[in-house]
């Protein structure tokens, strides 16, 4: 009987495979079809095929990226109006020629039994069943059975939870899998909450929060598709090397049209990799230092102390103060950005400067009157004497060089924070060619608020974009009439990339590239280990504040990280009439880590003090947790067993290169260093770059030393031990830290 029900089985999900095969067809050939458009020089009419073009080669990827596991689940029902009692989920929907539903995308209200139904809340189904495939070939299935008349059948191969187990012991590949087939029912009805408001998901190491979060977005783009397709989702993670392990989970749920971002690529030009000093990185995290950065900004607005003699072709103007002081007086009271607002200063200066001259010229015996002052304002505008004293007064700037110069010139720092120590100031010092850290890049953007950006053609390019977008939206209604694409697109997502005009990029890129954008949705994953300014960054990302922030307060290793969720949301939340209707899941089953390694870390997490959330392991390994006192020699023993799997040393970032050369030298092209190193099968890694990941087994490298490495280095060690999915060494020669005690 099983083997007829898993040739069943197959030949359904052959007929899915030649539906999407189908569907990819169809895609390649409107997609050709639109290319040979010929469209003339009507730029329009090149607009028009170039997104509908774009609008094929999105579906097409899209159809590629969900081949593996196309179909992983079945839910028998109660038969419905239509007497159908089965329904296929996978991780999109399929439609037949008729268009009768052979599919369904697990993101839909009528999957959502295949995550929550149990014995003794069915939901309407009799059984589930999982497709356990490799390829496009089912090589087993099994059914967990709600309704105990099916108990009589002997179709079922097997009851419980196998599937999640077999995902849970597979081995690692240095890339995150989704976990769509085996979503369990408390992550499925986080994964499926309100859009609106902030929602924060706790849970210790291996609960899975890094997935539901990923898999909310998936879902949340597929719920709210109108809103959040134009304004996008923002996804922040802690690190390079945590965005590469995770890149191929969306795409894999058939979704692409998301930025990907550490928080030291959220301010677009600068992309920060660099850690500071802890007492430095803690110090630029501070709320306070959004009104230094204020302070800053207002004093490069200066009036000179004495009278100025300017030459103006040949004749000799004095530029008063006064004159300046007003100019500046009036351009700030319009409340514009510093850069903006330097343009009403410019005005002012040069229309004072030009009657002031011109009353000169009169009083000479020249024979002038007021319509000559745009000439006169001309020419002071191109003197050099004048642009000189007017950029001394008020000088254009970039983030970058306010920053570069707070840093660099100590005196003038002095000047802006009369009431800090010399010792807090100097923590701040550096020469200007430094590169930029990441707890920079909150103060670039603060920064870049203060100013803003100005150009002579803004005004005019604002109101003709207007009057554009109205005629794309009305070329849009046609187009979509003329082309037969009713359903495919909506006239205002069709318009959005005829503004464009001829970019190529994704709203992600086009997201990702602009500073003000704001999106629709924001997921912070790690979001401990933010700093109050680097939360004040992220609400100018997301101002309708729809968050989902993911992390365990435990593993805080940032000396800027708050202890207690309340206190991280402050920023965030701050002078919100929500402030206190955020809502607070927490996950509480441990699938990853193994309950020796578990066991082992809450321990030591306990005994430093750490808020941990109690979580309860699933499984332990076959492996005991061993203390060894060479590294070399911990990989040997690791690599020299037949499990295998990926293999992460994890070590304080002083001691990388060496080690690196070390264990190179001996094991060659199998080791890599960094976020590179990922897809090799032993990566070496330090705590910080570990977050989120997770390896078959794991080299901690001396975790007395990581503990005193910093104030939070207890939670450093608390995230380096809790990585590993079977096997953990630890690499010392003395004492273990307190708390840590291996069998």
């Amino acid at each position: 009987m099983v083997d007829y029900e898993l040739k069943r089985e197959q030949d359904y999900v052959a007929t899915l495979y030649a539906r999407l095969d189908a569907l990819r067809l169809e895609a390649e050939q409107q997609l050709d079809a639109i290319r040979l458009l010929d469209v003339g020089g009507n730029h329009q009419g090149r607009s028009e095929r170039d997104t509908f073009a774009r609008l094929y080669e999105d579906r097409i990827v899209q159809l590629r990226e969900v081949d593996e596991r196309l179909a992983f689940g079945r839910l028998e029902l109660e038969p419905d109006a239509d007497g159908q009692v089965l329904r296929y989920i996978g991780r999109i929907g399929l439609r037949d020629e008729d268009q009768q539903s052979i599919l369904l995308d697990w993101r839909v209200p009528q999957a959502s039994a295949f995550y929550q139904a149990t014995a003794a809340t069915p939901l309407g189904a009799r059984a589930r069943r999982h497709l356990l495939s490799k390829g496009r070939s089912v090589i087993r299935i099994e059914d967990e059975i709600f309704d105990a008349a099916l108990l009589e059948s002997d179709a079922a191969e097997l009851q419980g939870e196998g599937a999640l187990l077999a995902a849970l012991t597979a081995q690692r590949t240095g890339r995150m899998a989704d976990i769509v087939a085996t979503i369990q029912a408390e992550q499925d009805r986080i994964i499926r909450s309100d859009l609106k408001g902030v929602l924060i998901v706790q849970g210790g190491p291996g609960t899975g929060k890094t997935a539901v979060a990923l898999h909310r977005a998936a879902y949340l783009l597929y719920s709210h598709r109108d809103r959040l397709r134009s304004s996008g989702v923002l996804i922040v993670g802690p690190s390079r090397s945590f965005l590469q392990y995770i890149e191929a989970v969306l795409p894999s749920l058939g979704e692409t049209g998301v930025v990907l971002a550490s928080v030291g690529q959220l301010y677009p030009g600068v992309e920060a990799s660099r850690e500071d000093a802890p007492a430095v990185a803690a110090l630029k995290g501070q709320p306070f230092m959004a009104g230094l950065i204020a302070r800053a900004v207002r004093s490069r607005q200066r009036v000179p102390a004495q009278p100025q003699e300017l030459e103006v072709a040949g004749d000799r103007l004095t530029l008063d103060p006064q004159l300046v002081s007003s100019a500046i007086n009036r351009a700030r009271e319009s409340n514009k950005p510093y850069n903006e607002a330097r343009v009403t200063f410019v005005k002012n200066a040069l229309g004072a400067l030009s009657r002031q001259w011109l009353a000169q010229l009169k009083d000479a015996g020249n024979s002038m009157d007021d319509s000559d002052l745009p000439m006169l304002r001309e020419d002071l505008r191109s003197a050099e004497d004048v642009r000189v004293a007017l950029n001394t007064a008020w000088l254009p700037l970039t983030p970058e060089k306010l920053l570069k110069d707070l840093y660099a010139r100590p005196q003038w720092l002095a000047e802006l924070t009369p009431n800090w120590t010399p010792e807090r100031r100097a923590l701040l010092r550096r020469e200007r060619d430094a590169e930029f850290t990441i707890a920079d890049i909150p103060l670039l953007d603060e920064a870049a608020e203060h100013l803003g950006e100005y150009s002579v053609a803004d005004a005019a390019q604002k109101r003709e974009a207007k009057q554009q977008r109205k005629r794309d939206i009305e070329n849009a209604e046609r187009a979509i009439e003329n082309m037969d694409v009713e359903g495919l697109v909506n006239a205002k997502a069709l318009a959005d990339n005829f503004a464009e005009l001829g970019d190529r990029s994704t709203t992600a890129e086009r997201a990702a590239a602009d500073r003000t954008w704001t999106y629709g949705h924001v997921v912070v994953d790690e979001a401990q280990e933010l700093s109050p300014m680097q939360w004040k960054l992220l609400l100018r990302r997301g101002p309708l504040r729809s968050f989902t922030i993911v992390g365990d307060i435990a593993q805080a290793a940032s000396s800027a990280a708050s202890s207690s969720w309340k206190d991280a949301l402050n920023p965030l939340l701050e002078g919100s009439p929500e402030a206190d209707r955020w809502r607070l899941e927490e996950l509480t089953v441990n699938y990853r880590t193994p309950s020796q390694i578990a066991e082992a870390a809450e321990k030591m997490a306990v005994a430093h003090g750490l808020p941990i959330t109690p979580s309860r392991a699933v499984r332990a390994s076959e492996w005991p947790i061993e203390v060894v006192t060479d590294v070399a020699d911990a990989v040997r023993r690791d690599r020299a067993l037949d499990a295998g799997g990926t293999l992460a040393v994890i070590v304080l970032e002083p001691w990388l290169p060496a080690l690196g050369e070390e264990l190179i030298a001996e094991f060659g092209a199998a080791v890599g260093i960094g976020a590179q190193g990922l897809t090799r099968d032993i990566a070496i890694i330090t705590p910080q770059d570990a977050k989120g990941l997770e390896f078959d087994a794991v080299v901690v490298v001396d975790p007395t030393a990581i503990v005193a490495a910093s104030e939070r280095g207890a939670g450093a060690l608390y995230v380096a031990m809790t990585r590993a999915t079977q096997r953990l060494y630890l690499v010392a020669e003395g004492e273990l830290p307190a708390g840590l005690r291996v069998e």
